[in-house]
């Protein structure tokens, strides 16, 4: 999002279609994360990182008519159709936008920032929280979502699938991003003096059906990225895919999603706000 340079999942209309699957998968986990955070009615809102505004619109089912969401997102195609699905299904309190984080584009002051799979693309993630809280009105929610990628597990064990951890890892890494920062989401909350910070951990993993589905999806997706780093061929890359794709598809076969750490907290009181929340 903030340097595009850094992601490397195809994006445009085939990354949408691969946002669709995940944000299914990905639904049951965000919403209880989102429940944690009580009432958002009547709430402004700001989805960082939207892609195809899946979450944003669930957003902003949950601030109702009285509220309001922006999703803002680096890849222009992804945000068009973002727009058109929302305005195709007739919801009017969302706005998005084709903005880049770190760039002072974003005005106002939210009430709750959101943001999933963002920050492991991101050469520096403590930059953006650091806009985040700019971003919070005082006392403001945070909610943040993000892969442990060496968490990911199969059983029985696949040598595809621990293969794509490999390529899929250092690929990131070779951006200058972080396959694993998870498990470092709470500290990055703390280090901006966020105040009741909180952690949860989902992984969603299946016998059948689309969580199976986003490893291969994925591998078909970074497949340039690796091949352009030297990390593997055409060929190798297009035969794991074929290998993940039917390790999927056997149902007495486990697979899912990475390890995904949840953390939440809110935007400290400032000065004025707690003198006001005394009178």
């Amino acid at each position: 999002m903030a340097e595009t340079g850094s992601y490397i999942i195809q994006g445009g209309v085939a990354g949408r279609e691969r946002l669709r699957v995940l944000a299914r998968v990905m639904a049951p986990s965000t919403n209880a994360l989102l429940d944690r955070l009580g009432s958002l009615s009547g709430l402004r809102c700001l989805d960082a990182g939207c892609g195809g505004g899946d979450v944003t619109q669930e957003l902003a089912r949950r601030v109702g008519p009285r509220g309001d969401v922006l999703g803002v997102d680096a890849d222009a195609t992804k945000v068009a159709l973002a727009q058109s699905e929302a305005a195709a299904a007739g919801i009017a309190n969302v706005e998005f936008r084709s903005v880049m984080l770190g760039d002072d584009e974003i005005e106002g002051a939210f009430d709750l920032v959101f943001s999933r799979f963002l920050l492991t693309h991101l050469r520096d993630p403590h930059a953006v929280m650091a806009q985040f809280r700019r971003l919070l009105r005082s006392g403001g929610r945070i909610a943040v979502e993000d892969i442990d990628v060496s968490g990911y597990f199969t059983y029985p064990d696949s040598p595809a699938h621990r293969r794509y951890v490999e390529l899929y890892s250092e690929t990131v890494r070779r951006r200058g991003a972080d396959p694993d920062i998870g498990p470092k989401l709470p500290r990055l909350l703390l280090e901006q003096g966020f105040t009741d910070v909180e952690v949860a951990v989902a992984q969603p993993a299946t016998l059948r059906g689309e969580a199976k589905l986003i490893t291969p999806i994925t591998m078909e997706n970074i497949t340039e990225a690796v091949t352009t780093a030297g990390l593997a061929s055409a060929e190798e890359a297009a035969s794991l895919t074929r290998e993940l794709y039917a390790f999927a598809a056997d149902e007495t076969t486990i697979a899912g999603m990475p390890r995904v750490v949840q953390a939440w907290g809110r935007a400290p009181l400032r000065a004025d706000a707690s003198a006001k929340a005394g009178a």
